[in-house]
């Protein structure tokens, strides 16, 4: 009994503490700003954090069924409602984040651009060298080329990431789903069986009456022809 309690409360206190990690990573994905290697390195991170809750949450849920114990089943489902919205909170910042680290992009590459053309007009008022000006403007090319090529793959690794939220999110569901499905039929069953129990022990009762009623008879049959 020590030994299940024990483990009963390890997996809650491995709730609380992947709870809080998460938590914590989802802070961080708002607060990132800097690249889509970091923003993916959270993800990670946090796709980890959450995979480790719903294990937690299943246990839970299996200690409940096979102790038939009413408060925790109400206990795991609390904890779904707070892994649902710690999911949706972490789907959330990502989009953010990544529309924050393409906007800075597209501003950085806005920049070079009307820096490319002031150089240009400056070029040409002030008689420059025509090499230079070709120099610099292959630089600012290259620059430009360079920034929209991050922004493509910015683009393409937004695109996973987000089908790899979306696809977690339907399996969470899929398995929310189950589960209340099952939590439902194991309380029909209990049902079904507390009322199959009355009806037995109503069973014995008549049994027992018939069966005094019988012996009250026997005796008074066996009274009457002795006496």
């Amino acid at each position: 009994m020590d030994k299940d309690a024990f483990t009963l409360q390890a997996i809650r206190q491995d709730l609380i503490d992947n709870n809080l990690q998460a938590k914590a990573i989802i802070q961080d994905i708002l607060n990132s700003r800097t690249s889509i290697a970091e923003l993916e390195e959270l993800n990670e991170a946090g796709r980890s954090k959450l995979s480790a809750i719903r294990k937690s949450i299943e246990r839970l849920d299996d200690w409940a069924r096979d102790t038939a114990d009413t408060a925790l089943a109400n206990e795991v489902d609390d904890h779904r409602d707070q892994f649902s919205k710690t999911l949706q909170a972490f789907r959330k910042a990502n989009v953010s984040t990544m529309l924050e680290i393409e906007k800075a992009n597209r501003e950085e590459l806005m920049a070079i651009t009307g820096e490319s053309e002031l150089r240009q007009r400056t070029t040409t008022r002030a008689r420059h060298n025509q090499g230079s000006l070709v120099s610099q403007e292959n630089d600012v090319t290259e620059k430009m080329l360079a920034i929209s090529r991050h922004l493509s793959e910015t683009t393409q690794k937004s695109a996973v990431t987000l089908e790899t939220l979306v696809a977690s999110s339907q399996n969470v569901e899929a398995t929310s789903d189950e589960l209340q499905h099952t939590a439902g039929s194991i309380n029909m069953s209990g049902k079904l069986l507390k009322k199959y129990g009355r009806r037995e022990c109503t069973d014995k009762m008549l049994l027992f009456f018939a069966f005094s009623l019988f012996l009250a008879c026997v005796f008074y049959i066996v009274q009457k022809r002795l006496f």
